[in-house]
């Protein structure tokens, strides 16, 4: 091994290398020549084991590169493969993002049409409200001007309730209207022991016969004058007929009695309270509290004014009493 790492050395250097420098000189050659015979047959036989090792090498090496060549191909065609694949997975991808795109373009299109004629529409409906509304005062305003040319039509007469419904009574109402007279207020009589009726009928003109109770009498005088002196007797004692209880009212409109209806569970509760409630004219409450007359076109009105008032409060509540009465 000596001898061999001298060799190398020497070759490093650029001598020359001889078998008398290799084993020592030529003094120690001649002894030494069977082992130098038997070296050399040793560095023969390493030669070929080193050669069959470079050879080993190289195929291993080919065959690494090789084996490494044909799976680099292998990745890079999946690879390739896949990239392809990519792109046109992108390209699909990339179509229905345009088409999707177009649809919410048309969408947003159809929403802004939307919107506008929404916009449109409701001003429409804003004017048709107001519209609606100015109808509905002009048609509440007339209301009240067709009542009240009723009502002033109506003024010359009287509403007999109660009289009964027999037929010696019905064929001579304007006789039977003298004969309430003089037995009730004779003294409203006219010269000759007369009043003068332009006409007196029924009202309904056609009797039901399911409702028991007798139909009114309306009775149309010439005289406002005298209506009213018959009307202000009977509003100061009960009128009789034959001993039977009549009563004699204002002959109103069909709106107006409706409205002095709706009086008659608070006008009964202000009775009982001594308010000395009064209906006036068409159909207005009045009552005396504390020493002053109070005047009421609404109900809302009058129970807004009972609550703030100690006295009246939780007494004219309408919805309790009727669930009481019921």
């Amino acid at each position: 091994m000596a001898h061999m790492a001298q060799n190398q050395a020497s070759r490093k250097k650029g001598k020359k290398v001889t078998i008398e420098n290799f084993y020592g000189g030529s003094t120690q050659g001649k002894e030494n020549e069977e082992e130098i015979q038997k070296n050399s047959e040793h560095a023969s036989q390493n030669g070929n084991y080193q050669q069959a090792l470079e050879d080993l090498k190289l195929e291993l090496i080919q065959k690494m590169e090789t084996f490494w060549k044909e799976k680099w191909e292998k990745e890079i065609s999946c690879l390739t493969d896949k990239n392809a694949q990519l792109e046109k997975e992108l390209e699909a991808s990339n179509t229905r993002a345009d088409k999707a795109e177009k649809q919410i373009q048309s969408l947003m299109t159809r929403i802004k049409h939307l919107e506008e004629s929404e916009m449109i529409k409701q001003q429409e409906s804003i004017k048709q409200t107001q519209t609606i509304n100015e109808l509905e005062e002009n048609i509440k305003y007339l209301t009240e001007k067709v009542t009240d040319l009723e009502n002033r039509g109506r003024r010359e007469n009287l509403r007999i309730i109660g009289l009964p419904e027999k037929p010696e009574v019905n064929n001579k109402l304007d006789f039977i209207l003298e004969e309430i007279i003089k037995e009730n207020c004779p003294h409203v009589l006219e010269q000759g022991g007369k009043i003068e009726i332009e006409r007196i009928h029924r009202t309904p003109s056609i009797l039901n016969p399911q409702k028991t109770t007798p139909r009114n009498v309306i009775a149309k005088f010439k005289s406002f004058q005298v209506k009213e002196k018959i009307l202000q007797e009977a509003k100061k004692k009960s009128f009789r007929y034959k001993g039977a209880p009549i009563r004699i009212t204002h002959d109103l409109a069909a709106n107006t009695l409706r409205d002095r209806k709706a009086w008659n569970t608070i006008f009964r509760k202000a009775r009982e309270l001594g308010l000395q409630p009064r209906i006036n004219y068409p159909a207005k409450l009045t009552i005396y509290f504390q020493g002053k007359v109070w005047a009421f076109n609404k109900i809302e009105d009058f129970q807004a004014f009972a609550k703030k008032r100690p006295e009246l409060c939780g007494k004219f509540d309408i919805q309790a009493q009727k669930a009481r009465e019921t």
